[in-house]
């Protein structure tokens, strides 16, 4: 147990230029709007060699942070209703701490309680009555580490986007200016799954379904290389050529037992857009590109089979799909009957979403990359995130629970 002492909250950091009179109002796309009301958070821990002095390390922060919202404008803004985001350049929230411990400690026992300490805000509290787009929080050590945590409103883009973002900063921070930085296509997902004017409530689907106020208890635990070999030989026996994410998750599926062995078993596996368009969209467009799969056993099915209808699901994510998202009515019949399902208890359901090819470990501030990088609790039962060890051979599968 360690205390984390706040040196300074409150303060914004705007864009280091205006956001021109034509890109004042960003609308969601149909996606943004069915995505949680819940903040993404990243934490990345560095050793900080050299560099000593806080204070130079917190001006090279800020300023290259407001450098990069000018072309990140939006995350500057606030977030009016489910509609639109007012590019309005109120920025971004700044906090710095000082952490009365040591970096190696954290990184080589993390505890899940003193994790979120490291985090400007809650998951599940947008801050400003949800308006709030982006939280940032720099914690110094007593031994020079440094943790930059990240907090990025899930309605304005999904944990890719918030990647990309972190990358360009660095890059910003590193070079001292951002003229070799692509702009990042805030137009694009909008254009392409257009918003509904609809109140999604009178749909029968709510983006918050699931998310909980009651204590969510977060598991680590680490698969290395050898343990994930393993479970890839076992699933080869019902697919071909399993991947890693697709064993690990049959595998973690199985594992979370069933409390009503009677009832159906539903396994939600969030998957990327972008590579299954038609055409492929590039990897640093920004948005929520991303839908659910949703693969449903019977109480019958056996656990070897799992693996298999996980791929069957994950596979039905296609270009055809998405081209079916345009139709937001019928969409959201389909989205409703699953949370029907949900409420009512008759399946048990786990849901997955892998970063693990998300360039988390290419984040450098001129620190070099992080020795550790990780998320928090997020506010839902049986929700499992994976991302890559740092040697990207092994996952860490970030499992919440019930209390």
């Amino acid at each position: 147990m360690f205390k984390v002492e706040l040196l300074s909250k409150e303060m914004m950091i705007k864009p280091s230029s205006p956001t021109p009179p034509h890109l004042k109002t960003l609308k969601l796309s149909f996606l943004d709007q069915i995505s949680p009301p819940v903040f993404i958070p990243l934490i990345f821990f560095f050793h900080n060699h050299g560099e000593d002095d806080h204070g130079r390390s917190s001006q090279k922060l800020k300023q290259s942070l407001s450098k990069v919202l000018s072309l990140f404008y939006p995350l500057a803004g606030r977030l009016k209703g489910n509609d639109f985001i007012d590019c309005s350049d109120d920025g971004a929230l700044w906090v710095e701490a000082r952490v009365h411990g040591f970096l190696k400690d954290v990184v080589e026992n993390p505890l899940m309680e003193e994790l979120e300490k490291f985090l400007p805000a809650e998951p599940y509290n947008n801050g400003d009555d949800g308006e709030l787009i982006l939280a940032v929080q720099i914690n110094y050590f007593l031994d020079g580490g440094i943790a930059v945590g990240v907090c990025m409103s899930h309605k304005i883009g999904d944990g890719l986007s918030l990647v990309n973002f972190v990358n360009a900063w660095a890059v910003a921070a590193r070079e001292g200016h951002v003229a070799g930085i692509s702009p990042p296509d805030f137009e694009l997902p909008p254009s392409l799954f257009p918003p509904t004017t609809a109140d999604l409530s009178g749909s029968g689907f709510s983006p918050s379904v699931g998310m909980t106020r009651e204590k969510i208890v977060t598991r680590r635990v680490v698969f290395s290389k050898e343990k994930l070999a393993a479970l890839k030989k076992s699933a080869a026996a019902r697919v071909s050529d399993p991947t890693r994410v697709e064993a690990l998750s049959a595998f973690l599926w199985s594992a979370a037992g069933r409390k009503k062995p009677q009832n159906p078993s539903a396994a939600v596996h969030a998957v990327n857009l972008r590579s299954r368009m038609n055409p492929p969209l590039p990897d640093l467009t920004f948005g929520n590109l991303w839908r659910p799969a949703i693969a449903v056993t019977s109480p019958e099915t056996t656990q070897d089979d799992l693996v298999s209808h996980l791929r069957t699901s994950i596979r039905k994510i296609n270009a055809e799909h998405a081209k079916a998202l345009q139709n937001c009515h019928l969409y959201l019949e389909n989205l409703h009957k699953a949370q029907e399902m949900f409420c009512k208890g008759e399946a048990e359901f786990c849901s997955f979403s892998s970063w693990c090819r998300f360039p988390i470990y290419e984040v450098d501030f001129g620190w070099g990359r992080p020795v550790w990088a990780c998320t928090t609790t997020f506010p839902y039962k049986n929700v499992i995130i994976l991302m890559s060890t740092k040697s990207g051979d092994g996952i860490e599968a970030w499992v919440n629970i019930g209390d």
